[in-house]
C-alpha cells in the first residue's frame, strides 16, 4: 500500500501570519497521525516563512508516524537534518527565493555532489530520497548516488491530467519501471490532489509513498481535516 504523508507547511504559514501559536502546528500533525495520516512531511526554507527548524526539534520527539524533511542541502540543513534524524530526508534542489519546488535534480551533472550528501545522511541512519524529473537517465544516475529512494515530480502530470491523463502519466510509469529495475524505491509529490490522485497511484507501480500539503490543506479548509485525510485514503485505495 501507498502511504500518504501529508506535508503541513501551510498549516506553519497561517500560523506565522499572526505570531503566537494558533493553529499550533506539533498538535496539528498529532491530529494528522490519529485522522490516519501515515507520515509527516515539512520542508523548511531560509526564510522560515512556513516551517521553522526549531519546529523540527519540536516534532520529532512526538511523532508516531514517519518524519519526512525536505529541503536544498545547503551545510546548515544537512547539520540540523543529521542533528534531528528524522526516518527520511528528501533532497530538493530549490534556489533560496524559490516560492515551491519546480525542478527535479539533475541527477548526472551532481552526482559526486549528491554522493557526498547523501553519504552523511547515512552516517546516521537517515533514509535517502531525491527529487527527481519522471526522466528514466534522471533515475539511473540517481541510483549512482547512492540514494534510498527517488521522489518524482509530478507537476506536469497533474497539469496535463485533464487535458489527456493516459498520456500525462506515460512518463512517469517509464519512470517507476526504471526505478525498480535498478532498485530504488518510489515516492511522489507535487500537485497531487483529490481528483488526479486515484488514478496516479493505481498506474505508478510500486510506489511506496506519496508527499501531498498545499491541496490536502486547502481541501481541509472545505471538509475539515479528519475528513480530508479520510477523502486522500480512500482515493490512494487500489
Amino acid at each position: 500500500m501507498t502511504k500518504l504523508s501529508v506535508n503541513i507547511n501551510k498549516i506553519a504559514l497561517v500560523r506565522n501570519s499572526r505570531g503566537g501559536n494558533m493553529p499550533d502546528v506539533k498538535q496539528m500533525a498529532l491530529d494528522i497521525e490519529s485522522f490516519g495520516g501515515e507520515g509527516i512531511t515539512v520542508h523548511p526554507r531560509p526564510d522560515q516563512r512556513h516551517i521553522r527548524y526549531s519546529d523540527l526539534y519540536e516534532l520529532k520527539p512526538v511523532l508516531k508516524t514517519e518524519f519526512n524533511i525536505e529541503g536544498y542541502p545547503s551545510e546548515f540543513f544537512i547539520k540540523t537534518v543529521c542533528d534531528v534524524k528524522p526516518a527520511q530526508v528528501t533532497l530538493v534542489p530549490d534556489a533560496p527565493d524559490a516560492l515551491t519546488s519546480d525542478n527535479g535534480w539533475d541527477t548526472k551533472q551532481y552526482q559526486n555532489m549528491l554522493a557526498e550528501i547523501i553519504q552523511e545522511f547515512k552516517k546516521h541512519n537517515i533514509r535517502t530520497s531525491i527529487f527527481v524529473n519522471p526522466e528514466e537517465e534522471m533515475v539511473e544516475y540517481a541510483k549512482l548516488t547512492g540514494t534510498d529512494r527517488i521522489e518524482l515530480y509530478t507537476e506536469s502530470y497533474a497539469t496535463d491530467y485533464s487535458v489527456d491523463r493516459e498520456k500525462a502519466i506515460e512518463p512517469f510509469v517509464r519512470a517507476a519501471i526504471k526505478a525498480q529495475e535498478v532498485g530504488l524505491g518510489l515516492n511522489a509529490g507535487h500537485d497531487l490532489n483529490l481528483e488526479n490522485l486515484n488514478y496516479f497511484v493505481n498506474n505508478i507501480p510500486n510506489l511506496l509513498e506519496v508527499s501531498i500539503g498545499h491541496a490536502l490543506v486547502s481541501d481541509a479548509f472545505y471538509y475539515g481535516m479528519q475528513n480530508t485525510i479520510m477523502m486522500y485514503l480512500k482515493q490512494m485505495s487500489k
